[in-house]
């Protein structure tokens, strides 16, 4: 059977590229002329073509623009994929959407695809859109684009236009990791030199589109690839059977082969290789199998099995590539979820060292990244995991991001290197710990994290819980926004970027100051949910206790004695929570704090009956 992804074999591609340039069009023009259109499926192209259509016949694109959106308004919004074959090869190829807000969907496209077909309206040239495509094809590990110059019909099919696009082509792409890149002129709407040659390019002597996509050697060495099979699930049907499930990503297996589980380094030999249809003697990179080993060693979901000679790398810091999904920005400090394979772990951005310039590919200096934006980031995880580098192995070098609160896909990204430091810090025991300590003051140690708006009454509150402690004879100590930002935040102003890193780098010293046996008052405004969780994860279950103390934004301007409400109204100052920065309230709160109602004396002895029914202090 011949490999997936070789000369002959399959071939999975994908056409991208700018909002109406064609591609819905040239693969319907693809599919119709292989006559791969079902009779009653043209007819209803033909009837849906007199309402949508936009050549004046029939519209090939309402072929794959199966959604009623997108034939109403005439663009493609999801991945459309379609299977057909020719006598020469089959084909897998996916329609991805070109509008900027559904890069998302492309981006999926090409995290599957063998090829890039980038089609360039002949009218246009290159657009943003087109260099947007080509930089995340080259991200995700396309080696072979194919630059298809749409409606030549409507530029006379003009040679020197031809010539032109092609050069620019080739200066944009220079720095892009493609191996391959092939330029040729199309009409998809006739279907000129889409299957068959057209006397309207008498100077042009290369193959047509569908001719170039059968004989494109794009052969996969995924299999010739080291082993590698991140575990999906443990298959315990019974007692006497237990057997470790997944894909394999790369390379092959047998029986009495030793593997290792990256991340232990635990290692045992295959027993079996399972399936459905009974056991396999060698299985390859594709095939869905279930492992049994001659020993019981600890395997769990998410971990990835590999030779004992050539185990992945692991790490818990990287350098990696990002495509920004989100609707809100990306700021460095924020944490997500990363998901690579089958595992998922804590993660943040810690450094986003540059954003990419799609026009020229250069280098722009960025404290965030918008969306559909690119850019190269330092990453940080909650704990190692086993990788490869992406161009190494496209499957184990891949991962998203995701947010903690919505669990939607905000990036998507590959894995450069490891950031070898990191492999030289080792967390110092001590023999002191934090419970030693917490019983040498007399105290439980906590973060007391009071957060709501300028004015609210945050900081008087905490200088008053903290005297109701110290007169008890706790150890306290209270972090207050604006002192911290006298000494060790002084670098920080108040974008939405440096307020992440704000709380960042105040949460790290409130736990710092519990694993020291204290009880700690943060006053900050604090005012995204994100960060106030990261702060609360820094720490163990009991000892984080959120307090919102919450006055109407009216309330806070009249008690501001600094004008500074007045002033940012005015637009004197910009990013000014409550104004011109949102303060997202929290949604359930360990205390919450109205001081129109109470007194700051009432919400401080609030704080401390609060303490008390925690256990936090007797």
């Amino acid at each position: 059977m011949a490999a997936a992804g070789r000369s002959g074999g399959l071939l999975k591609f994908m056409t991208c590229g700018s909002v109406d340039d064609g591609k819905s069009t040239l693969i319907g023009r693809l599919l119709f002329e292989q006559n791969l259109i079902m009779d009653d499926q043209l007819k209803a192209v033909e009837r849906d073509s007199k309402r949508h259509g936009t050549t004046g016949g029939v519209d090939l694109a309402l072929v794959m623009d199966g959604l009623s959106a997108e034939r109403e308004q005439g663009i493609t919004i999801d991945v459309a994929y379609r299977y057909f074959s020719t006598p020469a090869r089959k084909f897998v190829v996916a329609d991805a959407p070109g509008h900027e807000q559904y890069t998302r969907n492309m981006a999926t496209a090409a995290s599957v695809s063998d090829v890039a077909v980038l089609l360039v309206d002949a009218r246009k040239g290159l657009l943003a859109q087109t260099r947007r495509h080509s930089i995340i094809s080259a991200l995700f590990g396309i080696r072979h684009v194919v630059v298809a110059v749409n409606k030549m019909d409507l530029m006379d099919y003009s040679e020197d236009i031809f010539a032109a696009i092609k050069a620019d082509y080739a200066d944009f792409s220079r720095e892009l990791s493609f191996s391959t890149i092939t330029t040729l002129p199309i009409s998809a709407r006739d279907g000129d030199n889409v299957t068959t040659k057209s006397p309207q390019f008498g100077w042009y002597d290369g193959p047509t589109l569908l001719g170039h996509l059968e004989t494109l050697d794009v052969t996969s060495d995924t299999v010739s690839k080291p082993f590698r099979m991140a575990v999906q699930w443990v298959n315990r049907p019974n007692a006497d059977f237990r057997g470790f499930a997944g894909t394999l990503a790369s390379g092959h297996v047998r029986p009495g082969d030793r593997i290792t589980v990256a991340g232990s380094g635990k290692s045992s030999s295959v027993a079996r290789i399972v399936t459905m249809n009974g056991d396999l003697d060698v299985a390859e990179a594709g095939s869905s199998v279930t492992l049994t080993l001659a020993d019981e060693i600890d395997i769990s979901r998410g971990d990835i099995l590999a030779p004992e000679t050539a185990r992945p790398d692991v790490a818990d810091q990287f350098a990696v590539n990002l495509l920004w999904l989100g609707d809100e920005p990306m700021y460095p400090g924020r944490a997500y979820i990363m998901k690579i394979g089958t595992k998922t772990v804590r993660a943040t951005v810690t450094t986003l060292k540059h954003r990419v310039d799609i026009d020229t590919l250069g280098e722009e200096a960025a404290k965030e990244l918008e969306l559909n934006q690119i850019g190269v980031a330092n990453i940080s995880l909650g704990e190692a995991i086993a990788f490869d580098p992406f161009k190494t192995n496209r499957e184990t070098g891949a991962f998203i991001l995701i947010d903690r609160y919505s669990n939607a896909t905000v990036a998507a990204g590959t894995i450069e290197f490891a950031l070898r430091r990191a492999k030289n810090l080792a967390w110092q025991a001590l023999d002191i710990d934090k419970a030693a300590r917490g019983e040498q003051l007399g105290q439980k140690p906590a973060v007391i994290w009071m957060t709501g708006l300028s004015g609210s009454g945050k900081s008087t509150i905490a200088n008053l819980v903290e005297k109701r402690l110290f007169a008890l004879g706790r150890a306290t100590y209270v972090l207050d926004g604006d002192n911290v930002r006298h000494g060790l935040n002084r670098d920080l102003g108040f974008t939405d970027a440096d307020r992440v890193e704000n709380i960042r780098r105040v949460g790290e010293v409130a736990r710092l100051f519990v694993d020291a046996g204290m009880m700690v008052i943060v006053s900050f405004i604090s005012p995204f949910r994100s960060e106030r969780r990261m702060a609360r994860d820094l720490v163990e279950d009991g000892e984080f206790l959120e307090v919102h103390i919450d006055a109407p934004i009216k309330v806070c301007a009249a008690r501001d004695p600094k004008g500074l409400y007045a002033r940012a109204a005015a637009g004197e100052i910009a990013n000014f929570t409550g104004i011109s920065s949102p303060y997202e309230a929290p949604k359930s709160p360990d205390l919450h704090i109205d001081t129109t109602s109470l007194s700051p004396q009432q919400a401080a002895e609030r704080v401390v009956q609060m303490l008390t029914e925690r256990k936090i202090i007797n």
